[in-house]
């Protein structure tokens, strides 16, 4: 994760913006301990490598990491809300070569397995490239001035299952 959001980052936003988006980024304990969360590794010169991770959430809450305020970590009915995709990141050497599709794949699954119509998430700028792609529409965009002074841009997007 912080490799990704040290590296991945740069080619769309400032040093400042950066760390700004870091106030909602992170690792997210529910999503680990609700089985929704997924690591992509591969071998590389006979090491395991963690080379991406991310996955979906039955929860309420569309973003952020287990600092991020405003959490809502009460479960969505699947009948009338959405699942989410949440924590998506790729490893900076491993950009470009289908993890965060995969990651998407595997995220969008589950969620129709668990009765899921459609699916949102809360993504940066770097991000929304990759879910445009993929058939997400944005919905909105919400701008945070973070407590260094720079904007977090959270782009909120949703797909039909």
């Amino acid at each position: 994760m912080a490799a990704s959001i040290a590296e991945n980052m740069k080619a769309f936003l400032s040093a400042a913006e950066i760390e700004a988006a870091r106030a909602t980024m992170g690792v997210d304990q529910t999503l680990i301990d609700d089985g929704t969360y997924f690591l992509i590794e591969t071998i590389v010169q006979g090491e395991t490598v963690v080379v991406g991770c991310g996955g979906w959430g039955k929860r309420r809450t569309l973003y952020g990491g287990d600092h991020t305020v405003g959490r809502d970590d009460s479960y969505s009915d699947p009948a009338t809300e959405a699942a989410r995709i949440r924590a998506m990141y790729t490893h900076p050497d491993w950009t470009r070569q289908g993890i965060g599709t995969l990651l998407l794949d595997l995220g969008e699954q589950a969620a129709r397995d668990a009765g899921f119509k459609t699916i949102e998430l809360g993504s940066t700028v770097p991000g929304e490239p990759l879910y445009l792609a993929r058939g997400y529409l944005p919905l909105s965009r919400h701008e945070e001035i973070e407590s260094n002074g720079a904007v977090n841009v959270i782009i909120k997007m949703t797909k039909v299952l």
